[in-house]
């Protein structure tokens, strides 16, 4: 079983695909499977995006440099909104970030991420990467080696990683496993080329998984194969 894992997922986690603001069905699904895997003592990292809130079809007509603030801001604000209701449902939890200031955020600080751990604190990183034209995907890999994780589970609405587009091609094959320089070299867009640069450099192994079929967490941080794993070499 995996001890310490990050988990990435996009904010329409909190929605519903598609949609905006939060649905309660999805956030009540979200804590089900945080709280499973927290009963375990996992140290768990979470980093989310703000697809509910903003999308950048929203931003037309802004600067990138603004329209990514923004962006920013929106998971600062899905983080606050989970630490909430995390912990109404009896799982501690603790917002970090380095773009802002707020009573309850708290400043990214290395040995300071090891005590909340060790006190079983699930950690919610907010704010991105702090800097412009970088997305969540990046922001996830960066902290998954900051809190030196030995996983980065990336939870989506399909059950891994494929050739094609499952959703549109029937014949679609799905990698159980695959390295970084496959997947960069295939152009699967399935993460960022930043993202996996950064795991391939620090060798951080992903898992993509689909999140919305039930106990798939808990089971892919034991190790069951429930997705595909992209690894330095096979």
């Amino acid at each position: 079983m995996y001890k310490r894992v990050l988990l990435k997922l996009s904010g329409e986690v909190l929605s519903g695909e598609s949609q905006k603001g939060f649905s309660e069905e999805h956030v009540e699904y979200l804590i089900r499977e945080i709280k499973a895997v927290s009963e375990y003592g996992i140290k768990m990292g979470i980093v989310i995006g703000a697809g509910n809130l903003f999308r950048g079809r929203d931003f037309e007509g802004l600067r990138p440099t603004i329209s990514d603030q923004i962006g920013m801001l929106g998971t600062v604000i899905n983080a606050l909104y989970l630490k909430d209701r995390f912990e109404h449902a009896g799982i501690r939890t603790v917002v970090v970030s380095q773009i802002v200031t707020l009573p309850s955020v708290k400043l990214i600080n290395y040995d300071d991420i090891d005590l909340y751990f060790d006190a079983g604190y699930v950690v919610i990183f907010a704010g991105g990467t702090s800097n412009p034209f970088f997305t969540t995907d990046t922001g996830a890999a960066l902290r998954a080696v900051e809190m030196k994780a030995e996983l980065l589970i990336k939870g989506t609405k399909v059950s891994g990683i494929y050739d094609k587009d499952p959703k549109i091609y029937d014949d679609a094959v799905k990698y159980n496993i695959i390295t970084y320089d496959e997947a960069i070299e295939k152009n699967l867009k399935i993460m960022d080329t930043e993202a996996f640069s950064i795991c391939k450099r620090y060798q951080m192994k992903i898992l993509v998984m689909n999140f919305f079929e039930n106990n798939n967490l808990i089971k892919a941080i034991r190790g069951e194969n429930v997705g595909t794993l992209v690894v330095p070499n096979k």
